[in-house]
């Protein structure tokens, strides 16, 4: 039997229902953990309530709703007495809303990114800071960032407003987690390179681009990362194991950003 490293765990999962989200979750709950996640899709939702084996409810949200974070926060309050961390997973491209290179990207799409992949982060990362103040018991959180806010790829992925919010991220991390740490409250980012999920099927789907990440993602024969990848990550963070650690960028990325990556 495996060690559960989040026996006794009540964790939210924001954006938890597909994807690097639901992986983690179901990860979290094979180490012992009890989850809420909250996806905008209803048939996901309902799939991914079956996915966590009694152990999880799935919740209907938008996280760009200011209501969406605090309400999963108190069902997971109500249901399993307490809360002890939060891993925010929603976003996404705004490609199809504008974004790209900046000559080319529109106020809409600046404006969608931003909403999407930032302020839906602060406003979950407020919520949890309110909660574990309110119960004064500390508590861990977990952004979701990308090899892309801080090692540019320009030939493939050139979304500058995407850039621009996960460099943002690592630097609203930071912020809070040196801010909250009297508190007992940490705060990290795992920052992934191409992973095979709904947002990737652009590239997953392009030949050229996944030649060049065979090598730009030299790991485990070059290949495109999938949502497991990033379990183990998720699951140290958000348990007693990374007591002493906050303010921190993980790259799980395959090798992207020690790697050049051939055009």
């Amino acid at each position: 039997m495996q060690q559960q490293w989040l026996a006794g765990k009540r964790l939210v999962v924001i954006g938890g229902t597909t994807g690097l989200g639901l992986s983690a979750a179901c990860a979290f709950v094979a180490h012992g953990a009890q989850v809420v996640v909250v996806g905008r899709d209803a048939g996901n939702v309902q799939l991914a309530e079956t996915s966590l084996t009694g152990k999880g409810i799935a919740l209907t949200g938008d996280a760009v709703d200011p209501a969406t974070a605090p309400a999963a926060i108190a069902r997971c309050q109500e249901a399993f007495g307490g809360f002890d961390g939060m891993y925010h997973v929603a976003g996404g491209s705004g490609r199809r809303f504008g974004d790209g290179p900046l000559h080319e990207l529109t106020l809409d799409g600046w404006q969608y990114t931003l909403n999407l992949n930032l302020t839906s982060l602060m406003l979950s990362n407020q919520a949890a800071v309110r909660a574990f103040l309110a119960q004064k018991t500390g508590g861990t959180i977990l952004n979701m960032g990308s090899v892309l806010g801080y090692s540019p790829s320009p030939a493939h992925f050139a979304t500058h407003a995407y850039a621009a919010t996960k460099s943002a991220i690592i630097g609203f991390t930071k912020a809070i987690a040196a801010y909250y740490a009297p508190a007992n409250i940490r705060v990290n980012v795992l920052a992934p390179a191409l992973v095979e999920t709904p947002m990737a099927k652009r590239a997953a789907e392009d030949d050229v681009i996944q030649a060049f990440i065979k090598t730009k993602q030299p790991l485990a024969g070059g290949r495109i990362g999938q949502p497991g990848d990033l379990d183990g990550a998720a699951v140290y963070f958000m348990s007693d194991q990374s007591r002493f650690t906050t303010g921190q960028i993980l790259s799980v990325d395959g090798g992207w950003s020690v790697s050049e990556g051939q055009l």
